[in-house]
């Protein structure tokens, strides 16, 4: 007898960015990339910006990784910057493949070498794309080396990506004091702390050392208070894992933070060789001062979002 199918889950995101600048700014341009991607298992039925002040111009576009971005540019004066970004998104389970059924990592590693003469279709010439150092991902001797020992020869590749995902989770501290966004991937192996981020750049690292395709994805995780505390508005943050090749299968997601495979409960904003690809906002201005943003993220279930919030109202869905 088939089980049924598993309903989708919604969930609203809510994602602040706010900068209180010590001097005016007289032009700013800024690059957003907050809205989530419509893929196989996600569906955006709705997303939408606040922005304050008013941007003079706005672009929105498709970058070169498929990504959708949005250009702002602010000509006058303002002493302070507020960007709110609120999207609905449905989650459907994933067809996760057997680990084991999988090719071997050598032949996987082998198919993508330069050869010349060697033509390869458009999947796997992607996949190529994520095989070399980025600016946060090292290509070196030492993370092969540690990636070895989950990869023994004829080892399916996603039974050892697995294996060297829990490895991580087991030798590496969660420590939100210990990196910063410039804390180089070479320095995370050596104190074996760090946050998500540092964690997919890490993990990138070996893979890709290994000669296998890999690629760093930003999005949202949904997170539990503690029991018996409600959710709090702004208590989340951005989360961050990694997605590896593997022919007939795809691309397939692993978040070493947390020794998983995401499903159900990780929204996907977009991918890239490293963070620097898919930063949330990022941008220049003429003036401004000391600064520093002030950031507040709130993933919460549809069936949670009236508790939260204090109103019925669900925006976005009845135009979806």
């Amino acid at each position: 007898m088939n089980k049924p199918a598993k309903a989708p889950l919604r969930y609203h995101v809510r994602h602040d960015t706010r900068y209180d600048y010590d001097q005016p700014v007289g032009e700013s341009r800024q690059l957003l990339r907050l809205a989530p991607r419509e893929l196989p298992w996600q569906h955006v039925r709705d997303h939408r910006l606040e922005i304050d002040p008013e941007p003079a111009r706005r672009r929105c576009f498709v970058d070169g990784l498929g990504n959708l971005a949005e250009m702002l540019n602010f000509e006058r004066d303002h002493d302070a910057l507020f960007i709110r970004a609120e999207s609905w998104v449905e989650l459907r389970p994933r067809t996760l493949p057997a680990l084991d059924r999988t090719p071997p990592w050598e032949t996987v590693r082998d198919g993508l070498e330069y050869r010349a003469g060697r033509r390869l279709d458009a999947e796997r010439l992607e996949a190529c794309a994520y095989l070399f150092e980025s600016r946060h991902v090292r290509v070196k001797r030492e993370f092969a080396e540690y990636a070895a020992q989950d990869f023994p020869a004829g080892t399916p590749l996603l039974a050892g990506v697995d294996r060297l995902m829990r490895r991580i989770f087991a030798e590496f501290t969660f420590d939100p004091e210990a990196t910063d966004v410039s804390t180089p991937v070479t320095e995370v192996f050596e104190k074996r702390r760090g946050v998500c981020q540092d964690f997919a750049h890490f993990m990138l690292s070996c893979l890709r050392s290994l000669g296998l395709p890999a690629r760093y994805v930003s999005g949202y995780l949904l997170t539990r208070p503690p029991p018996g505390k409600p959710r709090l508005i702004g208590a989340d943050a951005t989360h961050a894992w990694v997605s590896v090749y593997c022919p007939g299968h795809g691309w397939v997601d692993f978040d070493p933070t947390n020794a998983l495979m995401p499903d159900l409960e990780h929204i996907t904003l977009g991918w890239g060789h490293d963070f620097a690809d898919v930063s949330p906002l990022r941008g220049v201005i003429l003036g401004g001062g000391e600064h520093e943003p002030e950031i507040a993220v709130t993933v919460v279930p549809e069936d949670e979002f009236a508790t939260l919030y204090g109103t019925a109202q669900l925006p976005g869905l009845a135009s979806a």
